[in-house]
């Protein structure tokens, strides 16, 4: 009775998939939050007849054959990295990117990490950093006497000084692009590395071309659709449900065999 395995591995990856909803439901409200999806592939199958094998000596052949399936598997769990709203903070260390590429994170161990997640704040020595403390590169330092800060949309840094008329350049900002942004390693705190998978890192400055531009006093949200989300959820509650509802049939399928006199 094959069915009983067959519908546990349906069982097992529909627990995958309501695992891969509630963490996307958990993070509505992550800054730069990309939600996730699972994908799911057949397993092998047991030949029971060959399609196309020889049905007779004179030349005929089988058109369809028995081909019996075995259940399923993950075959992964993709990152939708489209765009997700813009809201306004009113906090001039906030930034946004609309359109394309990552912040680059320098971490305590000199490596780079790379986050759409723009809420930063300044260190005591000045510098524009995460909420972890970890440096935004290039590793922009704001003056202690400046009493306004600009980020334009070119990632430019400019800070007013009292007594002085012209504002002052303290930096550029950057930001970093990939071939294949869902091929990122996610390491939790809204940072990714790069992987083979990735692709090598491209870095430039916002509004050149295939990168986004700034917005200062900006985050972007998490783009989860709660509703696209509980109608996946009710979705995969129903396949389980399904599944152990052919667990139980063969089960009594079994259970009638067994009392055969």
């Amino acid at each position: 009775m094959k069915a009983l395995s067959t519908a546990a591995t349906g069982m097992l990856a529909q627990q995958l998939n309501v695992e891969v909803i509630s963490n996307n439901i958990a993070n509505m409200n992550t800054t730069g939050f990309k939600r996730q999806r699972a994908e799911f592939q057949d397993l092998l199958y047991q030949n029971i007849s060959r399609i196309g094998s020889a049905s007779s000596d004179t030349g005929t052949i089988l058109p369809s054959g028995i081909q019996i399936g075995v259940g399923v598997k993950a075959g992964g769990v993709y990152r939708i990295t489209e765009q997700g709203s813009v809201v306004g903070t009113e906090n001039p260390y906030d930034l946004a990117i609309n359109g394309r590429g990552f912040f680059r994170i320098q971490l305590p161990d000199n490596s780079d990490a790379y986050t759409r997640s723009g809420s930063f704040q300044i260190s005591a020595e000045g510098l524009i950093v995460t909420t972890e403390g970890y440096t935004v590169s290039p590793g922009i330092t704001i003056p202690p006497d400046a009493t306004d800060v600009t980020i334009n949309e070119q990632g430019q840094v400019q800070v007013s000084i009292a007594g002085e008329v012209e504002p002052q350049d303290v930096g550029q900002l950057e930001l970093v692009t990939f071939p294949n942004d869902a091929g990122l390693e996610s390491i939790g705190s809204n940072m990714f590395l790069e992987t083979p998978a990735s692709g090598a890192s491209v870095i430039g400055v916002p509004g050149d071309t295939g990168f986004g531009i700034l917005s200062q006093g900006f985050l972007e949200t998490s783009n989860v659709n709660p509703v696209a989300e509980i109608t996946a959820l009710i979705s995969a509650q129903r396949a389980y449900e399904m599944n152990s509802k052919v667990i139980t049939t063969a089960d009594e399928m079994m259970n009638v065999t067994s009392n055969l006199r």
